[in-house]
C-alpha cells in the first residue's frame, strides 16, 4: 500500500531495534515458548517493586487529589528535595532554578539536545551507547561516532574524543553506561573534562559553546570496588558546561514512575523548560509530590539500596561466572566482570559455525536467531546500540528470575555444543 509523502524526519526516522526484538520474541511467547528475556531495560516489579514508602506516599498523594497540571519546571517541593538529595548524596549544589523536572530521562535528553544542537551541529558520542543516535537525528545534528574498545571497558577515551571537538556542540557521556554496565574511571573523566575546558577557552566571543550532556541515570547502582564520577565534582569549573540527566527510574527500580530532572546551568534549564511546557511532557504532579516527601528519607533509601543492590549483584555475578565457565570450557563466548547498572556485557562469537541441520551462521543477526531459537535465550546485540560487526550484547538482569538461570545456561551449553 502507498502512503502518503510525510515529512523528512518521519520518512528517516529508524525505528528501535531492540523493540523489533521484542516483537520476535513476543510472538514466540504467544506460541507457548519459554523464552529467558533479557533483552529488557526495566525490572521485573514482582521481583523488584519500588521502595514501600514511596509506593504508600503515591497512593497517598492520589488520594489528595494531587491531579491537576504541575509548574513547567517540576513542583517547587520536588526540586528542593532534589537538591538537597544531590547534596548530601554527590556533594554536588544545585539551586532549584538549576533543576528541570520531567516525565523521566527521555524528554530531559530531547530538550538537551533541543536547547543546544542546530541542524548541522557536531555530536559526540561513543558506540554502543544507547539512543544518542536517534537523539542527533531528531535534531539533525551530525553524527561523530567514537568506536569504543572492550579494553577501554567500551568507553569513549580522552584520546578517543580529542580529534573530534573542533566544532563540535555536545559531547554525549553515560556513567555508568546502557547498554555495558561499565564506567568512566576518575582519571579518565578528569582528562575529558581537561579538553572540554581548553576547547571552550579557544573559542571566541559570540561562538557556541561545547557541553557535556552527563547522562547518570544509573549512578546508585554501582559494585565492589567500583565508584560513580560526575565532571562537576571532578572540575568545578565544568559546572558551566554539564547538563545532567538523572532520576528515579533506575535508582528505585520506578522505570515506570516517570520521574526524572537535570541539573545545569540556568540559562540552559530554563530554555528546557519552554520546550518541555510546549511538549507537555511533565511528571505527573502526584508522583513529583510523592518523590518529594521520599528524597529525604535517608535511612529509608539506604535500607532499600542494600536489599536491591545486592539482588541485582547477585545476579549479575551469576551470569557473569556462567558464561566464564562456557569459556573455559572451550566455547567462543566471554564477558565483562560487572561493574554497574543492571547490564552485563557478553560475548558470542559464533559466525562461521554450522548448525547440526548443516546452516552456517554467517552473520551476527545469525547467532541472535539460533540462541534464541536453540536455548531461548533473549539478548540485545551491540549493533542494536550503534556499534557495527560486533560480537558483544547487552544482558539485563532487571527481569531475571534467580531460579532460571541455571536453567538457561544449561541449554545454552547444549546450543553451543551442536555447532561445528
Amino acid at each position: 500500500m502507498n502512503h502518503p509523502k510525510l515529512s523528512h524526519l518521519a520518512e528517516t526516522l529508524i525505528g528501535s531495534e531492540i523493540v523489533k526484538l521484542g516483537n520476535t520474541i513476543s510472538e514466540r511467547i504467544r506460541n507457548g515458548e519459554k523464552i529467558y528475556n533479557y533483552t529488557i531495560g526495566d525490572f521485573n516489579p514482582n521481583i523488584f517493586p519500588i521502595p514501600n514508602e514511596l509506593e504508600n506516599l503515591i497512593i497517598h498523594s492520589y488520594q489528595q487529589h494531587h491531579t491537576n497540571y504541575p509548574p513547567g519546571d517540576g513542583v517547587l517541593e520536588l526540586r528542593k528535595a532534589v537538591s538537597n538529595f544531590l547534596n548530601e548524596w554527590e556533594g554536588l549544589k544545585y539551586d532549584v532554578s538549576e533543576i528541570q523536572i520531567a516525565s523521566g530521562g527521555r524528554p530531559l535528553i530531547y530538550a538537551i539536545f533541543r536547547a543546544i544542537v542546530d541542524k548541522g551541529d557536531k555530536v559526540i558520542y561513543g558506540v554502543p551507547s544507547w539512543n544518542n543516535n536517534h537523539y542527533v537525528h531528531l535534531t539533525d545534528g551530525e553524527h561523530c561516532l567514537i568506536d569504543c574498545k572492550q579494553e577501554n571497558n567500551f568507553m569513549p577515551t580522552a584520546e578517543d574524543i580529542a580529534p573530534h571537538l573542533k566544532g563540535a556542540t555536545l559531547l554525549c557521556l553515560c556513567t555508568p553506561q546502557n547498554p555495558t554496565g561499565t564506567t568512566l574511571n576518575k582519571t579518565e573523566l578528569e582528562k575529558i573534562c581537561n579538553l572540554i575546558l581548553a576547547e571552550n577557552a579557544k573559542r571566541k566571543e559570540g561562538e557556541k559553546k561545547l557541553y557535556v550532556m552527563f547522562d547518570q541515570m544509573y549512578w546508585t547502582l554501582t559494585y565492589g570496588t567500583t565508584q560513580h564520577y560526575n565532571p562537576v565534582s571532578i572540575n568545578a569549573a565544568m559546572k558551566e558546561y554539564t547538563i545532567f540527566v538523572d532520576g528515579i527510574s533506575k535508582a528505585f527500580a520506578a522505570t515506570g514512575v516517570r520521574v526524572g530532572w537535570s541539573m545545569g546551568p540556568a540559562y540552559i534549564i530554563s530554555k528546557m523548560k519552554a520546550i518541555l511546557s510546549h511538549l507537555g511532557a511533565w511528571a505527573p504532579m502526584a508522583e513529583q509530590k510523592a518523590v518529594a516527601a521520599y528524597l529525604p528519607q535517608k535511612n529509608n533509601i539506604e535500607k532499600y539500596f542494600i536489599y536491591f543492590k545486592s539482588e541485582i549483584e547477585k545476579r549479575l555475578q551469576l551470569f557473569y561466572t556462567g558464561f566464564i565457565v562456557l569459556k573455559n570450557r572451550g566455547y567462543n563466548v566471554d564477558a565483562v566482570a560487572p561493574q554497574a547498572a543492571i547490564y552485563l556485557t557478553i560475548k558470542v562469537n559464533l559466525v562461521g559455525k554450522t548448525t547440526a541441520e548443516g546452516n552456517l551462521l554467517q552473520t551476527q543477526s545469525d547467532v541472535t536467531d539460533y540462541i534464541l531459537s536453540e536455548a531461548k535465550l533473549a539478548i540485545v546485540p551491540f549493533t542494536a546500540f550503534g556499534a557495527t560487526n560486533s560480537a558483544w550484547y547487552r544482558l539485563s538482569v532487571g527481569t531475571s528470575n534467580e531460579a532460571d538461570i541455571a536453567i538457561m545456561f544449561t541449554q545454552l551449553e547444549m546450543a553451543l555444543a551442536k555447532l561445528k
